[in-house]
């Protein structure tokens, strides 16, 4: 367990407070960074803030700008955008729950772990967590945390409890925005149950340890061989732009595709020419 928490104090549900911490349940140590070097030094490239037709300027005069219309700012001095951050408390009050699915995907932003502070606090710890797993519900409260104020959800992780930050209304985009203009017919029976037949046949359970990014993992690769060579010598590797399986620019056919994807053991489509057999139950349409 990480030496340092990302806050601790206390959960409220009525008058019950749990003392806990919390700890961030994600790292983000498979991304690969990188520098902008200066090749004939191999100095790294620092930025300066400068100013058009001024040049570089003291840090003691700029401000933060809000820009209101095109080349317009209201200034802000820092003292005053101290002034309004959200004091952080050590409470985070329960005061709504909600049903487990009836938050969209879209709000769920990073997850964090949630720990009894000590022992006297996992009795209370584990009424909470298990209340929720038996209700199926998730509770909703508001974290100060570091002068802003994060809207979270909590809910049952096995034997703990994981809180999440969730984004607000105004920074998710509407699906409909993009989804609006797609067409409503239902999809075709036959390709339907072609498809259904290839995701029974591919349904496994979800291990993440078996899926890599690839992309980090040739960057890695890249850089061990880099590493390996003579200083200054450059690597080039011939890339092939064409994806495997692709030549030219053939139209395959659907039904062909999910016939073939369907392969051996999948749900064939009825004979050309034949009725489709009877099926037990009629299929009941989506709303």
């Amino acid at each position: 367990m990480p030496a340092r928490a990302f806050w601790q104090g206390q959960i409220k549900l009525a008058l019950v407070s749990i003392p806990v911490e919390i700890y961030p349940a994600t790292k983000s140590g498979a991304a690969v960074s990188f520098r902008q070097i200066h090749e004939p030094t191999g100095k790294p490239i620092h930025y300066d803030k400068v100013v058009t037709g001024v040049g570089p300027v003291d840090p003691d005069e700029i401000l933060k700008g809000f820009e209101i219309s095109k080349g317009n700012y209201v200034l802000l001095e820092q003292d005053e955008i101290e002034a309004v951050k959200i004091e952080s408390r050590k409470t985070l009050d329960l005061v709504q729950f909600v049903e487990a699915d009836a938050i969209d995907v879209l709000y769920y932003e990073k997850p964090y772990f949630v720990v009894p502070a000590d022992d006297l606090a996992e009795e209370a710890y584990a009424v909470l967590r298990d209340a929720l797993r038996q209700t199926k519900k998730v509770g909703l409260g508001q974290l100060s945390v570091r002068g802003r104020e994060q809207l979270v959800s909590l809910k049952p992780c096995g034997r703990g409890m994981v809180l999440e930050v969730l984004r607000y209304a105004d920074e998710v985009t509407k699906a409909q925005t993009y989804f609006r203009g797609l067409p409503d017919d239902t999809a075709d029976e036959d390709m339907l149950d072609l498809a259904v037949s290839i995701i029974d046949k591919r349904t496994a359970p979800f291990k993440p340890e078996e899926f890599h990014n690839r992309y980090v993992d040739a960057l890695h690769r890249l850089i061990d061989k880099k590493k390996k060579k003579a200083k200054g010598k450059r690597i080039i590797e011939e890339v092939d732009d064409e994806p495997a399986g692709r030549k030219g620019g053939n139209v395959i056919d659907l039904m062909a595709a999910l016939k073939k994807s369907a392969g051996e053991g999948g749900r064939k489509a009825p004979a050309k020419g034949k009725a489709p057999a009877k099926k037990a139950a009629p299929r009941r349409k989506s709303a």
